[in-house]
């Protein structure tokens, strides 16, 4: 069976930096793969690539076997089929929750209001703010429009979600209700690319851990084989530095 999405030798360039050198990956249907790695490794130009927002200037990347890395590309139609959720929501401010949720399915996929309004309100359900569906994202907090931005892209019926560390503008307290949504998603069998700093929240979710460093795969693999016996340097010391050592006492 081929994979959903499948990134093949994948290098992408600013200029003379090169961002992603030699990239591969494969996310099988129903798969969820958690790219990890140091801040301006690359992990968010990764995602940017998969969805047409960054050119490549080499490799292919594919979905259901179809390659969109190409000039001619319709991304419009194929972001209906790759949804992404980024850490700052781009929820229009002078729209209702409602009006954000159902601009793309009326205005691109042409359903009708009354047909996606139903689906948005039992979207709006399941991630527990129906009671919001009037409310103006300034009437929201950060953690519910997260959760908005995900049911917006949801309502496009995606074959791919894309989530480009979705609580780092959060604060703490409501980092955990936009993973318990994430973790639903992945128990219903959404296949999910994730870029995260939330370690724990990779050990539950993942079935494959992926880390970059300087652009190029440094290691993937389960999560208990990549948290609990790393195969690579680079993934050793990179999880060594996530450990807090024990503050010594002073005898002063």
């Amino acid at each position: 069976m081929q994979p959903l999405l499948k990134i093949s030798h994948l290098h992408k360039e600013y200029g003379p930096l090169t961002v992603l050198d030699d990239v591969n990956l494969t996310v099988d249907s129903g798969q969820v793969v958690v790219v990890i790695g140091p801040s301006g490794c690359g992990k968010s130009t990764l995602l940017r690539c998969v969805n047409g927002l960054e050119p490549i200037q080499s490799g292919m990347i594919t979905l259901s076997g179809e390659e969109i890395s190409l000039p001619k590309t319709d991304w419009s139609k194929v972001r209906q089929r790759i949804g992404m959720v980024f850490q700052d929501y781009e929820l229009f401010p002078h729209m209702t929750v409602m009006d954000n949720i159902l601009l793309a399915p009326t205005k691109v996929q042409h359903r009708t209001k009354a047909e996606a309004a139903a689906e948005a309100e039992q979207l709006l359900n399941r991630v527990g703010l129906i009671d919001k569906k009037d409310a103006y994202p300034r009437q929201l907090s950060g953690g519910q429009k997260q959760r908005i931005a995900i049911v917006r892209a949801l309502i496009l019926h995606p074959e791919l979600m894309l989530f480009d560390e979705v609580t780092a503008a959060l604060d703490p307290e409501m980092v955990r209700e936009v993973l318990d949504c994430l973790v639903e998603l992945a128990e219903d069998g959404m296949t999910m690319l994730i870029v995260t700093h939330e370690m724990s929240f990779a050990r539950a979710v993942a079935d494959e851990v992926l880390l970059i460093d300087e652009g190029r795969v440094a290691e993937i693999a389960p999560p208990e084989q990549f948290f609990a016996h790393p195969e690579s340097e680079r993934a050793k010391t990179f999880l060594a530095s996530l450990e807090f050592a024990p503050r010594r006492e002073s005898h002063a």
